[in-house]
């Protein structure tokens, strides 16, 4: 079985990133351009076959949720002759070079572009707030954790002591605030602080590799908290514990942090990167401690993902 190249991939709309009923379409709202847009998914077929078809049902619980599947695309994605689909890609995609730090001829494989480093310049952070976006990508915010459900798919609830994998935490956390970052194959694939503090050790929380695509997380919400994820607290002077949780997917069997723990960081300072696949990362604030930003609870509200670059407000 072969996961589909960039060939495959369709272009898809939809006003419910996370659906009530059967949507076609993946929309969102670019914070960037002020304009509602619409999502170029990766491999669209193949995923809507795997989470959509009965018939998909064999593969993605036999080979696709497996580690092994994503570690032997993560090879071929390796390999030098990988660096064939970069050019394609970028075209696709509509991506600026001029925002990479190091030429397209500098890269060794596919991988290796993918999670590349940008200019500094290209991703400022905004000093005017206290936190910003983790990561590029489409974003959700709740005020209150304790009322996601009302959110998502009818039936499926939100399991904060399954993501966290700790009772203790998630009733810390359960009155405040979350912010869930997704990003797709297309987005930079570094993921940064989003706030100043001191970072703790990473803990690992093994489990599946599921796509976390709205075409997936539609029909099983769960595999938010069931894929391979990380999650670190960071201490700070002025927001408490910030929880900040990197979940895996398919294709995603690595999630690399670059930080050292117990030395303080920044805002905006890098912590690690995905290798090739979407993705997501999660952030956590205790009750009453951060005020999301406007655009975001606007279309949040929606039930619409809004786009916003790493670096960028996220809450005050």
């Amino acid at each position: 079985m072969s996961f589909p190249d960039h060939q495959l991939r369709l272009s898809v709309r939809s006003t419910l990133p996370y659906g009530q009923g059967d949507v076609d379409d993946i929309r969102f709202f670019n914070r960037h351009t002020g304009q509602l847009e619409t999502e170029q998914v990766y491999g669209e077929a193949f995923l809507r076959f795997v989470y959509e078809h009965p018939l998909g049902a064999l593969p993605l619980q036999a080979l696709i949720r497996r580690a092994a599947f994503s570690q032997w695309y993560g090879r071929r994605m390796d390999a030098p002759q990988s660096r064939e689909k970069i050019a394609p890609f970028i075209a696709d995609y509509g991506l600026d070079a001029d925002d990479f730090a190091d030429p397209i001829d500098s890269f060794a494989s596919f991988n290796a572009f993918f999670y590349r480093k940008l200019k500094p310049q290209a991703r400022p952070i905004a000093p005017e707030v206290p936190v910003v976006f983790p990561a590029d990508g489409r974003h959700l915010g709740f005020p209150k954790i304790s009322e996601i459900d009302r959110f998502f798919v009818k039936g499926q609830r939100f399991d904060l002591p399954g993501l966290l994998g700790d009772d203790t935490l998630a009733r810390r956390f359960s009155e405040g605030s979350l912010v869930l970052s997704r990003l797709c194959p297309v987005d930079y694939h570094r993921f940064h602080f989003p706030c100043a503090g001191t970072p703790g050790t990473t803990r690992l929380i093994d489990g599946p590799l599921y796509s976390v695509s709205p075409i997936a997380l539609r029909r099983h919400l769960h595999y938010l908290w069931e894929n391979k994820r990380t999650v670190t607290t960071l201490e700070t002077d002025h927001l408490g514990q910030v929880l900040i949780v990197e979940i895996g997917a398919t294709c995603v069997g690595s999630i690399h942090q670059t930080f050292n723990p117990g030395e303080p960081v920044t805002k905006g300072q890098e912590k690690g990167y995905f290798a090739f696949g979407g993705s997501s990362t999660i952030t956590l604030f205790e009750p009453g401690v951060v005020t999301l930003a406007p655009d975001l609870l606007e279309h949040s509200a929606r039930q619409t993902e809004l786009y916003a670059r790493v670096g960028s407000p996220m809450a005050t």
